[in-house]
């Protein structure tokens, strides 16, 4: 498995108000599951318009109404970040071997990138997150999903997880959902270790 895994890039996601930096100790973490892998934590575009870390869109004046907008408007920078990345360290023509790894807002963006079919990557996880995309979605059903989510989650509710996955399923996504008894809006070790071991019998192949 090491062999292959040295061919596998892992790029993570952070959450809004966060920096890449935060999620970076995942790789840690998942480096015995994915032995020799690339792992790369990029800030999002733009500064966050609550005065500390970056954001993929800004979440000031919200709501359930005019968030699928703003994850639109957010696509170009979001793509031009990924592609940036994947053709930095060879990965243009091996997408399948490509993880996308989300928190919270990097959660939506990643789901976003698969439920919108531009982003056909080998796997995609999402810790505390939702699908908040516009309709219709084309996902990009070779795809493999899996969203963690705390149950006692105050930011995020669980609940989207389990709708996330209620949308996505009937159009052909292999959608894998773990709600975590009594957590927040937090990623617990439990949780990263679950991921650790999808990527690895998604992507280590």
């Amino acid at each position: 498995m090491s062999t292959l895994a040295s061919h596998i890039l892992v790029i993570m996601l952070h959450g809004v108000g966060s920096s890449g930096s935060d999620l970076a100790p995942l790789a840690d973490v998942w480096k015995g599951d994915l032995p020799g892998a690339v792992f790369v934590s990029p800030d999002a575009p733009t500064p966050s318009s609550f005065g500390s870390g970056y954001q993929w869109f800004s979440v000031a004046g919200v709501t359930e109404d005019n968030r699928s907008a703003r994850i639109e408007d957010a696509r170009m920078a979001f793509d031009a970040t990924i592609s940036a990345i994947i053709k930095e360290n060879g990965f243009a023509d091996r997408l399948d071997q490509v993880a996308l790894v989300g928190f919270s807002q990097g959660t939506i963006m990643a789901l976003d990138a698969v439920a919108s079919g531009r982003w056909p990557v080998g796997a995609v996880v999402g810790f505390s997150g939702r699908l908040a995309s516009p309709l219709p979605l084309q996902p990009a059903v070779g795809t493999p999903v899996l969203l963690v989510h705390g149950s006692a989650d105050p930011v995020i509710p669980a609940a989207e997880t389990t709708k996330a996955a209620a949308l996505l399923q009937p159009l052909g996504m292999n959608v894998e959902t773990v709600i975590m008894p009594g957590l927040g809006h937090t990623i617990s070790a439990d949780g990263a270790a679950r991921a650790g071991m999808f990527l690895a019998q998604t992507l280590a192949k």
